[in-house]
């Protein structure tokens, strides 16, 4: 078994235009100072770093790293949400969406999608550049507005949806082999990739693509009312990537899962700092660890209450408490007798 790295934290919910959240020296330091040892890096945030040049330069990769490591916390891995829910955009998000892409595609849907595949493609050479085993991102969605059966879906309309994001997506697949680095679907409602049966129909129209991996969080799965613990043991052999962020779901006579429209605060769903939410971490961090996890766990916070300055600490000292340590040795090896084979015959009279 192995040991999970961490505290890990996802930079992208803090990076801002205020020191010490604008720029790559001062929130690394930030982070150290809260107690993390990783970072994960949003790969769209010019402020902290520059995608094209990390992809096209190894010595500005090392120079990167290189601060980081100065400033007391590693690279865990690169993100690209944003510019991967581009790959697969729904017309009806268009507008919504058009603020994910630089300037020179906004309005192009064809422009922005060729964009979007460019730049996870460039965060995966950026990837390699680095030293980097996985690369988080969301699938994008083409067949999300269609997700509730009314009105009722026409025949093989989801099909063709994942037979096409598939076809998006298998390029960038095969490119991640050449780097040597897993594409890590976070599991998320709004994609098309939002739960185990979903991901398991890319996976099969991606040829079992053993890049095509998943990034585990927990909080996604309790607002869907989904087992969170059976699915670590389903998919452990493409859980990759690992966030550390809570979630409370609380439905009444009123409200469920889909929330009435309500804000983040008034819904009967919704992410929580770590430790007031109802996940159970201890059974999560034992799961992970029987099931010889080998990353980082990567603090996303994310809270409908708390200030982000104190979940962010407080998230901290919560995933080195739940961090084990695993053995080297069982914990009955003192009675060990010593037999050998000739003995397990003799004790089995044989």
């Amino acid at each position: 078994m192995k040991t999970i790295k961490g505290p890990g934290l996802f930079l992208a919910q803090f990076a801002g235009d205020a020191a010490p959240f604008n720029s790559w020296d001062s929130i690394t330091k930030w982070a150290a100072d809260c107690g993390y040892k990783g970072v994960q890096v949003p790969s769209w945030d010019g402020r902290l770093f520059d995608l094209k040049k990390a992809a096209e330069s190894k010595t500005y990769c090392d120079e990167v790293a290189g601060k980081a490591r100065d400033n007391g916390v590693e690279i865990t891995e690169l993100a690209t949400h944003l510019q991967g829910q581009l790959v697969a955009a729904h017309p009806a998000y268009d507008e919504a969406f058009d603020g994910f892409a630089v300037p020179q595609v906004r309005g192009n849907p064809r422009a922005r999608q060729e964009w979007a595949v460019e730049q996870v493609k460039l965060a995966l050479t950026a990837s390699k550049n680095l030293g980097l085993g996985a690369m988080a991102s969301f699938s994008g969605a083409l067949a999300w507005p269609f997700v509730y059966p009314w009105p009722q879906r026409p025949a093989g309309l989801v099909e063709t949806a994942f037979d096409e994001l598939a076809r998006r997506w298998k390029p960038i697949l095969d490119h991640a082999e050449d780097c040597g680095v897993d594409v890590c679907y976070e599991i998320h409602p709004g994609e098309d990739l939002h739960d185990g049966i979903t991901y398991e129909m890319f996976l099969e129209r991606t040829g079992n693509h053993a890049r095509a991996c998943m990034l585990y969080d927990p909080s996604h799965y309790v607002l869907q009312c989904l087992d969170y613990l059976e699915n670590i043991d389903i998919y452990k052999d493409r859980i990759r990537m690992f966030h550390v962020k809570d979630a409370e779901f609380n439905p009444t006579g009123r409200q469920g899962v889909y929330g009435g429209y309500q804000s983040w605060v008034n819904r009967a769903g919704r992410f929580r700092s770590l430790g007031d939410g109802q996940v159970d971490f201890g059974a999560v961090f034992s799961k992970m660890a029987a099931n010889d996890f080998a990353g980082w766990a990567v603090v996303e916070w994310e809270c409908c209450l708390k200030h982000p300055e104190d979940g962010a600490r407080e998230g901290s000292e919560f995933v080195k408490a739940h961090i084990i340590r695993v053995t080297e040795k069982a914990f009955d090896d003192f009675a060990d007798s010593g037999t050998d084979e000739a003995a397990n015959r003799r004790m089995l009279g044989i």
